[in-house]
């Protein structure tokens, strides 16, 4: 038996050792091609290896706010270090009232919002913005420490609230957006009147491998440490011509979402021209994550920092295979505060575009509800 387990042992050191030469290869092959594509002498072929530039992200955008009916205007606002962040701005009829401010996900931009930004700015001002390092934003260079990556996000969202001139906000983070909007509030608890979580990203903790029913199979495990090097969409930028085709073939079920208004491959487009720019907010993402995607900095160890007269709502999708524990664990670890748990039946992880109509009409209750708290508020300060 103890044969058995030493020839194990060594024919398991004889796999690592092989798959170790095989990751040093590709390391360094990727390496080379990802320095390549991004060295100043190659930068003219570039527009022709990877069909994306700044004008046709702009273009993607405005097809895919085409048919907003409501009235908008679109601007960049300056924060420090000379950064912008793009920003959708639609007055409400009750400008009084707390706006609702859009954080989109990892990946994400403004243009996403489609669905929803005709019935959400029916009851008061929305803004919508691009996080720094995504979409149309400013695309600086982030610390490669997890918390002072999420920290440049963080102040950079404050520093766009003081320029817009904003005294308080119901944010509503998606996805990353979600856990920003969670950090947001537990550094600057004065600004927010509610927290709505939407299949927030980067709550729970990593589980322990050895607690799992169902082990991470080896090749996962291989697979996912050749990957860590790279940027998440390393692989969409260096595809060059063929992105555009990898994106409508690999996430085909973005053009279904939002069926009801287009009847093209703009998403997918939009989509394409989002994520094949420079790696900014991706590459503070991937610097703020473990393998596997989950957060290096988990929000429930933090969440009970939120100030406890500040509610917090969290919707998920039945569908989605985010973990929708997280919910639970906030409503328990804060008993004394308001905090409710919304599912939208049918919906996956991009619950406002799978179930617009569910989801519209659930936030246009939750923000009417906001307005009799806020008349009730100023009747008492009266």
């Amino acid at each position: 038996m103890a044969e058995q387990n030493v020839s194990a042992e060594t024919g398991l050191a004889q796999r690592v050792l092989m798959f170790l030469g095989i990751h040093s290869l590709f390391n360094n092959v990727f390496s080379f091609l990802d320095k390549t594509v991004r060295s100043w002498w190659i930068t003219n072929w570039l527009p022709s290896w990877s069909p994306t530039s700044q004008r046709q992200l702009k273009e993607a955008e405005e097809r895919m706010l085409q048919y907003i009916k409501s009235k908008f205007f679109k601007q960049f606002v300056r924060i420090t270090d000379n950064n912008m962040l793009w920003t959708l701005v639609f007055k409400g009829p009750m400008e009084s009232k707390t706006p609702l401010v859009l954080l989109h996900g990892f990946g994400g931009g403004v243009g996403l919002w489609a669905l929803n930004l005709d019935c959400l700015s029916q009851q008061r001002s929305v803004y919508a913005l691009d996080l720094l390092g995504f979409g149309e934003s400013s695309r600086p260079h982030f610390s490669t420490e997890a918390q002072e990556a999420e920290l440049q996000f963080v102040d950079s969202i404050e520093q766009w609230r003081e320029k817009m001139g904003l005294e308080s906000m119901i944010m509503l983070g998606h996805n990353l957006g979600g856990y920003l909007a969670a950090s947001y509030a537990i550094k600057y608890p004065t600004r927010v009147k509610h927290l709505i979580l939407v299949e927030p990203w980067g709550f729970p903790e990593r589980p322990d491998t050895g607690d799992q029913d169902r082990p991470i199979p080896v090749w996962i495990k291989a697979l996912g440490a050749m990957l860590i090097p790279f940027n998440p969409l390393a692989g969409l930028r260096l595809a060059g011509p063929l992105g555009p085709t990898l994106v409508q073939t690999l996430r085909p079920d973005f053009r279904k979402k939002f069926a009801s208004m287009f009847d093209d491959n703009r998403v997918t487009e939009y989509i394409y021209h989002l994520n094949v720019q420079s790696p900014s907010g991706e590459t503070a993402f991937k610097n703020m994550t473990i393998p596997y995607g989950w957060a290096k900095r988990p929000m429930l160890q933090r969440i009970g920092l939120v100030h406890s007269d500040i509610p917090i709502t969290v919707i998920y999708g039945s569908r989605s295979s985010i973990d929708g524990h997280s919910g639970n664990s906030i409503k328990e670890m804060r008993p004394n505060s308001h905090v409710e748990i919304i599912a939208i039946r049918g919906a996956g992880h991009y619950v406002y575009a799978d179930q617009p109509e569910d989801f519209n009409q659930k936030r246009s209750t939750h923000m009417r509800n906001d307005m009799d708290a806020e008349l009730i508020q100023m009747q008492t300060s009266n």
